[in-house]
């Protein structure tokens, strides 16, 4: 089992940054990628970033490209959203999720272990 905690979320108002972390607990070593999803009222999950543990590979959604930048400490077993430039429609309870993914493009369903969500919201 693998346990994930994020952190970080809150009220910002459009145009600020936030950054949530999402500490990985457990089994680790059985997962190779994160990634970080979020959940608007009334709409379905959707893919924001992912990334590998062991190589500098990432993936965006293009609504987020540029914006938001995802990272990893392998050491403390943590990854991190950087969110720049936030507008309303990020408004969302975010999610971070671990898998061993054969894609990063792979769907919420090719997750294995998810955190509990970190509410973020956007103020405008």
């Amino acid at each position: 089992q693998v346990q994930l905690v994020e952190s970080g979320g809150g009220l910002v108002q459009a145009g600020g940054s936030l950054t949530l972390s999402c500490a990985a607990s457990g089994r680790t070593f059985d997962t190779n990628a994160m990634g970080w999803f979020r959940q608007a009222p009334g709409k379905e999950r959707e893919f924001v970033a992912a990334t590998r543990w062991s190589a500098e590979i990432t993936y965006y959604a293009d609504s987020v490209k540029g914006r938001f930048t995802i990272s990893r400490d392998n050491a403390k077993n943590t990854v991190y959203l950087r969110m720049n430039s936030l507008k309303p429609d990020d408004t969302a309870v975010y999610y971070c999720a671990a898998g061993r993914l054969r894609l990063l493009t792979s769907p919420p369903r090719a997750y294995s272990y998810w955190g509990q969500g970190t509410q973020v919201t956007v103020s405008s």
